[in-house]
């Protein structure tokens, strides 16, 4: 009976581990359509979040290729391209990014990795300014609550930096109001107002904003996903957090949340590989 139970016990350990080894070296291709008035006529992008430098392949050639294939009208990045870690490098990333502007249009939002390691240069020396500097070999910058403009589609796309602050474990630090005005100026009424915020928690408040459009990352999916129960922990040290992949909406606004494609600090991925989302805007009455 032992030995069953422990045959058994092997069995499912194995298993795991051969889940875990395969969802952190695939990633899979996720569709998305959003309708809105305000678009004025068909565009599709792809939105990568959480690469923490993995690369898929050398220099990243398999997601290269893959996002080739989606032929998207531009790129968009939620943030964490690489890690807030002493030492660390950002060579993926850059490899990834790139290879992606010689095809298309690169907007690039900075997550929490990216903001702590420009805020505390005493820790990290010059990795935020080398990664920049590489950024612009490229000619690409972080959008860092800044906006840019894309009249064909009638898109107003945002990079949203928030403080530190709100990336505290266990608990959701409030958000005053007019704190998102304060650093990202006045929504767009007029345009698609598309909003690249790493963290997906303050969802109510970017709606609120005036965000028709909200980009996330941050939460890696829940690291473990479970049938019906979903993400099973979030970064902020939270057991199913409601918020940990898909698309949301609230109050007129949609959220889509990409559950990421690498890992960091705890290296482990189950049932929930890496994702590539693809998100195609068209006008109310557009097939």
């Amino acid at each position: 009976m032992w030995y069953f139970i422990f045959g058994l016990l092997l069995l499912l350990v194995i298993y795991g581990v051969c889940v875990i080894v395969r969802d952190m070296n695939r990633f899979v291709i996720r569709p998305y359509e959003v309708r809105s008035e305000k678009i004025k006529k068909k565009y599709t992008f792809v939105m990568l979040s959480d690469l923490h430098n993995k690369s898929y392949g050398k220099n990243n050639e398999k997601l290269v290729r893959a996002i080739r294939e989606c032929r998207p009208d531009c790129v968009m990045t939620a943030g964490d391209l690489y890690t807030s870690k002493a030492g660390s490098g950002f060579d993926n990333a850059i490899a990834l990014l790139k290879a992606l502007s010689e095809q298309f249009p690169v907007y690039i939002a900075n997550g929490n990795h990216e903001n702590k390691t420009r805020i505390n240069p005493d820790i990290f020396g010059t990795m935020y300014e080398d990664y920049t500097a590489e950024l612009r070999r490229c000619g690409l910058q972080p959008l860092v609550n800044e906006h840019v403009i894309v009249p064909e589609a009638n898109l107003d796309i945002c990079g949203l930096t928030i403080g530190q602050e709100y990336f505290r474990h266990f608990k959701k630090r409030e958000m005053p109001d007019g704190y998102l005005r304060s650093l990202a100026g006045k929504a767009n009424e007029n345009r698609f107002q598309i909003l690249l915020a790493h963290n997906p928690l303050y969802f109510p408040e970017y709606a609120k904003w005036g965000a028709d459009l909200v980009l996330s990352g941050h939460v890696h999916g829940g690291i473990v996903k479970l049938p019906v129960l979903g993400g099973v922990i979030s970064p902020a040290v939270t057991l199913f957090p409601k918020y940990d992949g898909g698309r949301f909406e609230r109050d007129g606004s949609v959220m889509i949340l990409g559950r990421g494609l690498g890992t960091h600090t705890l290296p482990v991925r189950m049932w929930n590989p890496g994702e590539v989302v693809v998100v195609t805007l068209l006008p109310p009455c557009t097939s």
